[in-house]
């Protein structure tokens, strides 16, 4: 199990900055992925659809309590287990206790970010059980003892030759950089340990509360056969993934999958509700979903973060954050990257804590243009920053730089008077006087020098445009006037 790094997201971000291997495969993800999500927002996909499945995800947070019984009592109907757990401890206990229950030795998990987030891998391997990733991005993770770099595409931050020397190593196989080759051996290597497995975990990418089922798409069918090859099935679900009906299910599973991978819909979809039931061929014997708040409960009650609620955890927003492009995903050193993790993660664990996550975004609105279901996760971000400029008594956030508030609170001074303004450009001109070389500032001091150090920048125009409409306009408007 891979541990989070000791860097600063500062350190990790300069480190990815240097790595044209890491820009070269992101960039084949943002523009093939990016781009083809894009499309079909233009092409196929209309606003309107797209409003619509926000409003449904927004209404059924209005009632999240009524939906989560609904979906509750029809998975028990259905001899399933549910299980709500306040914490993220609370349901990595649950999981170990299932596993002791049922004399559980090995555990394989289809792909699950919950599951990242509650950490309930250590736990289990703590106790002797051996987990077992099978999404083919994952399990290349774990072998390398490495972190997931996407939400979707776990191992983009590796190349075939990596994967290669890395499977001749782990799997005992021939080096080779051949794709098939390379997933013929994976293949090989997850089914034994699937055929031996005692107990599924897997996510869930959406529940619904009118039929009592969970739904989980993949590629790979790995999914598929980690939920109903064990004798016991373990879902992972954030309290917020529910949807009240089945159209709006239907609705949001299509935005799932374009958002996601720009496809129509994934090769594998699968339905579960509960256990096998008398005479069905497969499945567990026994079904448990496991509802997890984890502060998702304080988020629903923030009127400022509810909205965040409504993600469907596609990952679309990093398919063309130029932030994350060019940085990637460990330098966020948390289970959610890109925009969501940076607004997600300092509400799961600490505003301060993840400081640098919501203030190294750009703002550049392109999340919210590709998102399925219109998230604005610029606003999200600027409402953390502004907790952090200013502290939070909800959230128990202390200002991160007292010295920038007190700047900004100058400069909204300033720019509410006309006075105060113009002494304020007067004084910078004759300051930055020094700084200024070939029509640009060279050099700066203070927070200004972090931008200096690797870009120039334009110095304050000798002129405002008041002052150039009053010397250079002005006087010709009149001129025409009197002629």
């Amino acid at each position: 199990m891979h541990e989070q790094s000791d860097k600063s997201y500062r350190e990790l971000a300069n480190e990815a900055l240097g790595d044209e291997r890491l820009h070269s495969a992101i960039r084949m993800i943002q523009d093939r992925i990016g781009k083809g999500t894009r499309h079909l927002w233009k092409t196929e996909i209309s606003q309107e659809l797209r409003d619509k499945a926000k409003k449904a995800r927004m209404r059924t947070l209005d009632n999240l309590d009524k939906v989560l019984t609904t979906l509750t009592e029809k998975i028990r109907a259905n001899g399933g287990h549910v299980y709500f757990a306040k914490t993220a401890e609370d349901a990595r206990n649950y999981c170990l206790k299932v596993a002791q229950k049922n004399e559980v030795k090995r555990v394989v998990k289809g792909k699950s970010m919950t599951s990242a987030e509650i950490g309930v891998d250590h736990l289990l391997e703590a106790h002797d059980i051996e987990v077992v990733e099978t999404d083919l991005g994952e399990f290349i993770i774990q072998l390398a003892h490495d972190a997931p770099s996407h939400i979707i595409a776990p191992c983009i931050h590796m190349d075939k030759q990596q994967i290669g020397r890395l499977f001749e190593k782990e799997l005992g196989i021939p080096y080779s950089e051949d794709p098939p080759t390379l997933t013929k051996a994976a293949r090989k290597a997850l089914r034994e340990k699937l055929l031996s497995a005692d107990m599924g975990i897997s996510g869930c990418n959406l529940a619904c509360a009118e039929t009592g089922h969970i739904s989980l798409v993949s590629n790979e069918g790995n999914i598929r056969m980690s939920t109903t090859m064990p004798k016991v099935h373990v879902a992972l679900m954030g309290m917020e993934r529910v949807i009240a009906t089945l159209a709006e299910h239907d609705m949001l599973l299509r935005l799932l999958t374009r958002g996601a991978a720009a496809q129509k819909i994934s090769t594998y979809v699968s339905f579960l509700g509960g256990p096998r039931q008398p005479g069905e061929p497969d499945g567990p014997e026994e079904f448990h979903l496991v509802i997890i708040d984890n502060g998702r409960m304080k988020m629903l009650a923030d009127p400022r973060f509810r909205e965040v609620l409504s993600c469907i955890r596609c990952g679309s927003c990093l398919n063309i954050c130029p932030v994350y492009g060019r940085i990637g995903g460990h330098a966020y050193n948390a289970p959610y990257p890109g925009p969501i993790g940076a607004v997600v993660m300092p509400l799961f664990n600490g505003v301060n804590k993840h400081a640098d996550l919501c203030r190294g975004e750009s703002l550049c609105g392109a999340c919210k243009d590709i998102c399925p279901v219109n998230n604005d996760l610029p606003r999200m971000l600027s409402e953390l920053r502004h907790m952090l400029a200013y502290g939070d008594e909800q959230w128990d956030v202390a200002p991160v730089d007292k010295g920038e508030a007190l700047a900004f609170k100058g400069w909204y001074a300033a720019m509410s008077s006309r006075t105060a303004y113009n002494l304020l450009v007067k004084t910078g001109r004759l300051a930055q006087a020094p700084f200024v070389s070939d029509g640009m500032l060279k050099k700066g001091i203070g927070p200004l020098g972090k931008w200096t150090a690797d870009r120039d920048f334009p110095p304050i125009a000798r002129q405002t445009f008041g002052e150039r409409w009053k010397t250079v306009h002005a006087p010709r408007l009149k001129g025409d006037s009197n002629e």
